[in-house]
């Protein structure tokens, strides 16, 4: 609870407390007033400020005006009367009671998203003449070697050096399991070093670090609203104008009337007393308070599981979603090449492995570094000379006296080695000994554990297609699209290919939203097109994640389908509070202008209304379970 908050809970105490007392006291008359008095300006006295302000700078039309005129005008006709002031004392300490639970929620909601500015590194350990030194991450060059001590969190993305830990990024990707790293690994910023000491290369600048690029989206979330929350702002700044004026009718007009052309006593003290209470009642506090605190909570919730939507205006894009889009490499593949399959012919498929690692121990091609990951157990006794690479073809080395020769066709056919295709989809890596083929090897990109689940989840989700773009060849594609469960894929894309299909499928959806998936640079042009543009923000591109509306903090796809779900339940708590606070407000006015709702019902109608509504509100934080 904030200091404010605490102010404000002391004030509405104390003044109930003076209520209860001055009910019990024998005073009468002026003294009474004054008596009463003290507890309507201690528990009101900001609403009355505020109402005189908005007056002032000409923008008078809020729910303070309202309060202010409903309040001052039941105190002013308890006087009149020598009536009870405690209806209109009432009316202001339920109004901040809500008030209360209102800036309470708020607080709460706001916690949510806010902790994650925690996750900003204060500073970097940099060695100089052999001490640590603390700098500002800001001022940490590119490919500086940082070192990370156990218990920190990484401040810089970058390239493990030096070390083994395992590294909790639970702030990050709301994920408790940590991930074990070691020397050649990826580490984003923001993650805690759970174990040893870590000597890291940084491979960004810190303001294009993961941790800066999650603080930039927190704080420009709260500046792109939703249709729901523009309609809102748009009907409370004509229904405030109108209300007033029709109170003020309610007032003066069946007086008259009655007066005029009825000849009948004006009844003006209950006639004012009604437009009062139609005051009250009007008040909007419950829609314009609890529609942005709903998307603000939705948000909030969002990013507690590593998932952040860059605005409400995309939380409500993205429950409408009905066809997903995705890129394949390093969305739904891993983008890092892997040994899938070992086909020897005359060796074993260890021994094949070994002359494969052996040869290409010093290339510096995609290839060569999957061959090594393969076969870790380099450092043997075999000797290694000679090593040529052929272009276009491959590498030729001669290993312990033998020539072999690792590459495509090409170069087995320059050697006169008897080749053979393979019916596996991948690359394919050929390898013959002294001019003898011995069999091949499959590399391949691999599919992320979690996809082929994540597009069943998206199914259950409401998604009613799901699509796959890759530059790939359309063999590739189709065999991870057979085996994800994809609907349709288009292979051979080049980025204004993306796009083009893009298009033609939105035209296609017939009112459902697209989302499209991606992580590289060329995935930006899509990303920005799409109704929904969603990036990987771990290991992604700056420029995918600066055209995405959101961001898969840990790169999991299974999170898309959460995501949806998490915005389908945010817009279903609006729709809620729009309907129940409309409904409940209709009501209301129609029975206090037609005088069977008292001041009291009207505390009800506007109050109790608004803490439902915040309450209702307040669900949209908890997302665990979705």
């Amino acid at each position: 609870m904030s200091g404010k908050q605490r102010r404000n809970l002391i004030r509405i105490l104390v003044a109930s407390a003076m209520m209860v007392a001055l009910h019990f006291a024998p005073v009468q008359g002026l003294l009474r007033f004054a008596l009463y008095l003290v507890p309507y300006l201690v528990v009101g006295y900001d609403i009355l400020v505020k109402a005189v302000k908005g007056l002032v700078r000409r923008r008078p039309f809020d729910e303070c005006l309202l309060m202010a005129v409903a309040t001052t005008g039941a105190m002013a006709l308890a006087v009149y009367e020598d009536g009870d002031y405690a209806e209109g004392i009432a009316v202001m300490l339920f109004y901040q009671v809500g008030e209360w639970f209102q800036s309470y929620a708020v607080g709460k909601s706001r916690r949510s998203v806010s902790a994650l500015m925690d996750i900003r590194p204060d500073h970097a350990n940099v060695e100089r003449d052999g001490r640590l030194e603390r700098v500002d991450p800001e001022d940490v060059p590119v490919g500086t070697v940082i070192t990370v001590l156990a218990g920190e969190r990484v401040p810089i993305d970058g390239v493990v050096v030096e070390g083994s830990s395992s590294l909790n990024a639970s702030a990050l990707t709301g994920e408790s399991l940590p991930r074990d790293v070691a020397p050649g690994d990826g580490v984003v910023s923001g993650c805690v070093n759970g174990g040893g000491v870590l000597r890291v290369r940084t491979t960004k600048e810190f303001g294009r670090s993961t941790v800066s690029r999650i603080l930039e989206l927190v704080e420009d979330a709260g500046s792109r609203k939703s249709r729901s929350e523009a309609f809102i702002s748009r009907f409370a700044r004509v229904y405030t104008p109108a209300v007033v004026i029709s109170a003020l009718l309610l007032a003066l007009l069946p007086p008259l009337v009655r007066a005029a052309a009825m000849g009948l006593e004006p009844a003006w003290g209950s006639w004012v007393y009604r437009a009062l209470t139609f005051l009250v009642v009007s008040c909007p506090c419950a829609l314009v308070i609890s529609i942005p605190l709903s998307f603000f909570a939705g948000i909030g919730g969002a990013g507690r599981e590593g998932v952040l939507v860059k605005g409400s205006n995309h939380l409500e894009a993205l429950s409408r979603t009905r066809t997903v889009v995705f890129d394949k490499t390093g969305t739904l593949t891993k983008g890092v090449f892997e040994v899938t399959a070992v086909h020897p012919e005359s060796l074993d498929e260890r021994g094949l492995l070994h002359l494969a690692a052996h040869v290409e121990r010093y290339s510096t091609h995609p290839v060569g570094n999957s061959l090594r990951r393969a076969y870790p157990d380099e450092a043997d006794d075999c000797s290694v000379e000679d090593v040529q690479e052929v272009p276009g073809q491959g590498v030729r080395a001669r290993v312990n006296g033998r020539t072999v020769c690792v590459g495509n066709p090409a170069m087995m056919e320059s050697v006169g080695a008897a080749w053979h295709p393979c019916n596996r989809h991948g690359t394919i890596i050929h390898v013959a000994i002294d001019g003898e083929y011995a069999g091949h090897v499959v590399i391949a990109d691999v599919v992320k554990p979690s996809a082929r689940e994540a597009v069943a989840e998206l199914r259950r989700a409401g998604v009613r297609r799901t699509v796959m773009l890759t530059g790939d060849d359309r063999g590739t594609a189709d065999l991870v699209a057979r085996e994800l469960g994809l609907d349709e894929a288009w292979g051979g894309l080049l980025p204004a290919d993306k796009v083009a299909r893009v298009e033609a499928l939105i035209e296609e959806g017939r009112g459902g939203k697209l989302a499209f998936v991606g992580d590289g640079i060329n995935d930006a042009p899509v990303l920005a097109r799409a109704d929904v543009g969603i990036a990987m923000g771990a290991m992604g591109s700056d420029a995918a994640i600066e055209a995405a509306d959101v961001v898969l903090m840990d790169d999991d796809p299974l999170k898309i389908a959460k995501a949806i779900r998490i915005s389908r339940r945010c817009l279903g708590i609006v729709r809620q509070n729009i309907a129940f606070a409309i409904g409940v407000k209709l009501l209301c006015l129609a029975l206090g202008a037609l005088g069977y709702a008292n001041m009291w019902f009207a505390v009800f109608a506007d109050v109790g209304v608004m803490v439902l509504a915040v309450l209702n509100a307040m669900r949209a934080l908890f997302v665990r379970n979705l």
